[in-house]
């Protein structure tokens, strides 16, 4: 007489947890895939913009942002604060007849999607490879434009 239904026999019971002790000594016994940040920092691929913001100039020193706001307007995340102003003919900012008087960017919103940088007229915003961002507070995570204007530091250096 067999098993009844329902029942397995000790061999197709066995067959299961084979396949599985399988699958563990197979990763067992493999090489490690550990990444040794920050002693060693991979190369980010070339074109590949997976950071933080950065606000261009012109090679003359005058900001490429005219204060149009549509970086703000595309930001799903509502991260993004720009104020335009009008630009003083004596003392232009940008060369544009408005600039950007006050822009605030809130990393703690930014969700990096980068439709930001596509909305830019200019392309005064574009994304660098700098993606390590650390804050202790809540207001080191809102940069402000003159912060966005500086370049961003080398990869595994302290900006501190």
């Amino acid at each position: 007489m067999g098993p009844r239904p329902g029942e397995q026999g000790a061999w197709d019971a066995a067959v299961p947890i084979g396949k599985g002790m399988a699958t563990v000594f197979k990763q067992t016994f493999r090489p490690d895939n550990t990444e040794r940040y920050p002693k060693e920092i991979a190369l980010v691929p070339e074109r590949s913009h997976i950071g933080r913001h950065r606000l261009n100039t012109h090679e003359d020193g005058l900001e490429k942002c005219l204060g149009c706001a549509w970086c703000a307007f595309s930001c799903p995340a509502d991260a993004i604060w720009v104020e335009g102003a009008d630009n003083d003919p004596e003392h232009p900012v940008s060369p544009g007849e408005r600039y950007a008087k006050d822009y605030q960017i809130n990393y703690l919103r930014c969700i990096m999607c980068g439709l930001c940088v596509e909305a830019c007229p200019t392309r005064a915003l574009t994304l660098t490879d700098y993606f390590e961002l650390a804050f202790t507070s809540r207001e080191e995570a809102i940069w402000t434009k003159e912060q966005l204007l500086e370049p961003p530091p080398p990869l595994g250096s302290d900006p501190v």
